[in-house]
């Protein structure tokens, strides 16, 4: 699954694809390879520029999203076991005005040092606690009690105004986004060739969203093995 700028351009894929999943998702489940570029996964028209010597790995995502919420506890066990040659990192998009203040604090604990310290509490404030965090104030009503530094988090805040030199951090996920032709989250970016999701892992099937999420992460196991280094 995954949460999408449109619902009508999923249901048509799901739609027009069912009869092929019927057929290739059941070796996908057991492992095996069964893998249909355009249906599990797409490939980019060309190779973006990487890591030199990695392999990058991206997990497009956003705060708020209730399918990347589900994906968390899935994704944070794979990355710990990727080989030293794969360089993997969380990119928060931006799709829409209501997902801008999350990226934003996304990128400004990051350039803290602090995001992933911070990230089960955001996540579960959000989908459990119905705290939306889509202000300054209720992110450190949230986040101070728990040890993060108000003066450097409002000096970091401020430091992502548009156009500033910090605001280069946001700019470049945005066109990552762009360049993945990316239309939903969660999905996960592969050397910069490939890209697969639960929701294109699991098409026209209706599965747990840990099935779906264990599914994509099989994708990107295959993928990751089609994969130059940069």
């Amino acid at each position: 699954m995954s949460h999408l700028l449109t619902s009508n351009r999923r249901q048509a894929l799901v739609l027009t694809g069912t009869a092929l999943a019927a057929a290739t998702l059941p070796a996908l489940a057991q492992g095996q390879t069964a893998l249909r570029e355009g249906f599990h996964y797409k490939r980019l028209p060309k190779r973006l520029p990487g890591t030199p010597g990695k392999i990058d790995v991206l997990e497009f995502f956003w705060y708020a999203c209730p399918h990347c919420y589900a994906f968390e506890p899935q994704i944070e066990p794979w990355v710990k076991k990727l080989p030293a040659h794969v360089e993997f990192r969380h990119v928060h998009v931006f799709f829409r005005e209501n997902t801008r203040a999350h990226q934003r604090l996304f990128y400004t604990l990051q350039a803290m040092g602090v995001e992933a310290q911070f990230r089960p509490a955001i996540f579960k404030a959000i989908h459990e606690q119905g705290n939306m965090l889509d202000t300054p104030e209720a992110m450190l009503k949230l986040l101070k009690p728990m040890g993060l530094d108000e003066a450097k988090f409002g000096a970091t805040w401020k430091s992502f105004e548009p156009k500033s030199f910090s605001a280069a951090r946001i700019d470049a996920a945005n066109r990552l986004t762009a360049a993945y032709e990316l239309d939903g989250v969660p999905a996960l970016g592969i050397g910069g060739l490939f890209l697969t999701s639960p929701g294109m892992a699991t098409r026209g099937e209706r599965v747990p969203e840990s099935e779906s999420g264990r599914r994509a992460l099989l994708v990107a196991d295959q993928l990751l093995q089609q994969v130059p280094r940069a």
